[in-house]
């Protein structure tokens, strides 16, 4: 299994540290900044050999430039079309590539939606998906329109076991399933999920990360055939109509 931790940036961000386990090769996902994560690397005495960046919005690559002046040779990979877009890029990755983390292999899914360069990196039991699938939610759509986004979301939900550990851009977990029991107020899975994460948070731990299985069962952006969703939204026999609904909706909760 791959070995990930956690690091939390800015106010409600996560930059991952993954480890190969085999070799014990080392790489960053989305670094917002550099001091959290360089004194993260420091405490497990760990040096990365590169950054994987989900997408160029600034509180994903802020810390990109100084890892780089903090370890010469890192290599910084993100989408090819945000190259001059994300600091200190030196490789491109397009949809189906891989990215060779000591034995780990990392599979690219492009995912474009949020912004139009997102990237999921998955192996083969976790996933970082940076702003396009939360827990209980995903991402506003700043570059593409809702048929894309819907499309991307359908991807990930297609590409990988549901078993996959999701590991996503933003500690929004809690105010997602708020969202969620409005919606649709009698759904107990949804205020189970609600409750445990508002125990994990109020004791000052993390709620990601979940399982693909998991988002499947109670995330809507992922149940948008399902007709307790057409309902609440009031729309139907149409997914991407749907989901087009349910994320105006988000945006004005």
């Amino acid at each position: 299994m791959l070995d990930v931790t956690l690091v939390p940036c800015l106010s409600d961000n996560y930059a991952y540290l993954l480890r190969d386990p085999a070799t014990g090769e080392c790489a960053v996902v989305d670094p917002s900044e550099a001091e959290p994560v360089l004194a993260a690397l420091a405490a497990m005495q760990l040096r990365p050999t590169m950054v994987l960046n989900t997408h160029h919005h600034h509180d994903h690559v802020g810390g990109n430039e100084a890892l780089a002046a903090a370890f010469p040779g890192l290599r910084v990979i993100a989408h090819a079309s945000d190259q001059g877009r994300v600091p200190a890029q030196t490789g491109a990755v397009a949809d189906g590539d891989r990215v060779a983390l000591g034995g780990t292999s990392l599979r690219v899914l492009h995912v474009p939606g949020h912004t139009l360069g997102a990237v999921t990196y998955a192996s083969d039991d976790a996933a970082f998906t940076g702003d396009t699938l939360f827990l209980g939610g995903c991402g506003r759509l700043f570059e593409g329109d809702a048929a894309m986004m819907y499309a991307s979301l359908q991807r990930i939900a297609e590409a990988l076991d549901p078993a996959t550990r999701v590991f996503c851009g933003h500690e929004y977990t809690a105010n997602n399933l708020r969202f969620i029991a409005a919606l649709e107020p009698d759904n107990a899975a949804v205020r189970d999920a609600l409750a445990d994460a508002e125990r994990l948070r109020a004791d000052d731990r993390p709620t990601v990360p979940k399982s693909l299985r998991d988002e499947l069962r109670l995330n809507p952006f992922l149940r948008c055939d399902d007709p307790a969703v057409e309902a609440a939204v009031g729309v139907s026999g149409d997914p991407v109509a749907v989901f087009a609904a349910l994320r105006a909706r988000r945006n004005n909760w």
